[in-house]
């Protein structure tokens, strides 16, 4: 008899390591995928935010400058540029380079054809991503239509607009995706955690009739739900670590428009959001079955 007592405790011993893991493995597994949910959403908002940049920066305008204008008034032109807070980057294209260039990309030898060089001096100027918007270009063009040596202006404010425009659609639904996101992962991770409360809540009520207080009931679900969050994030941040390598690894382009510390913020955040969801999920779930009587544990 004494045998086989030892061996009924060892399977119930058995069995209840088991129950125990998979309690856990599983709002671990279902935690862990709705981060990498998350952390993809972000990582695909960060990627469509650098290649905006990328895109604007090699947006500006063309500046014409007169037949009679002064070497002096183009380096003043110049030395304006290198200070202006819009400017990313300005090339100056002489008379003599537009026609070399003219010759490269057609063929034709212009002063062969008519004896004189009708191209004009140049700049190509780029603005830096903040002030490419059809309200800075305006300003920048009135400023410069008040310079005599300038002929013209060619701004591609049709472009910038169109550009600002597919921006703000981007963001708008990003940001709707992601807060959507957001509210149904805590959701599944709330009816995930509410399961495993919900599996001892005849624990709870028999810790209420020893004289357990509510603090002292809770404190035990909240911490093993804060370990499991944590547990979770690191899941998930090695999962989207290993989707990301993946990809810069099908194509390397895509590793310029994710840099590291983004990666390293989006895996703290993913961190954070995963044991406050948990922690929060575990004290309402808590919450719930500690205020129920005896009866109401059976239909609640």
């Amino acid at each position: 008899m004494g045998v086989v007592r030892s061996f009924e405790l060892k399977m119930e011993e058995k069995k209840s390591k088991i129950s125990y893991f998979s309690a856990n493995i599983t709002p671990i597994i279902s935690v862990s995928l709705v981060l990498l949910l998350l952390g993809i959403v972000a990582m695909l908002g960060i990627a469509a935010n650098s290649l905006t940049d990328y895109v604007k920066e090699n947006i500006g305008f063309d500046v014409v400058m007169k037949n009679d204008a002064s070497q002096q008034e183009i380096d003043a032109l110049k030395q304006m540029w290198t200070k202006a807070p819009y400017v990313a980057s300005v090339k100056y294209i002489s008379k003599e380079d537009a026609l070399q260039s003219w010759e490269k990309e057609t063929g034709e030898n212009l002063m062969e054809v008519i004896g004189v060089n009708p191209l004009s001096s140049e700049f190509e100027v780029r603005v830096k991503p903040q002030y490419v918007s059809v309200d800075s270009l305006n300003r920048i063009e009135y400023a410069l239509s008040q310079n005599k040596s300038i002929d013209s202006v060619k701004m591609h404010k049709d472009v910038v607009e169109k550009i600002n425009s597919n921006v703000n659609s981007v963001v708008l639904v990003l940001g709707a995706v992601l807060v959507l996101l957001v509210i149904i992962s805590f959701v599944l991770i709330n009816n995930t955690v509410r399961l495993a409360v919900y599996s001892r809540r005849f624990i709870i009520y028999t810790m209420k009739l020893v004289g357990a207080t509510p603090g002292f009931i809770r404190r035990p679900f909240v911490l093993t739900n804060v370990v499991n969050g944590l547990i979770a994030s690191l899941v998930a941040m090695a999962m989207l670590c290993g989707l990301m390598y993946y990809v810069v690894e099908v194509n390397y382009d895509y590793a310029n428009l994710i840099e590291m510390k983004h990666i390293v913020m989006v895996c703290v955040g993913l961190m954070v959001v995963g044991v406050m969801m948990c922690a929060l999920a575990a004290l309402l779930a808590a919450n719930r079955f500690i205020s129920l009587n005896y009866d109401e544990l059976y239909t609640k």
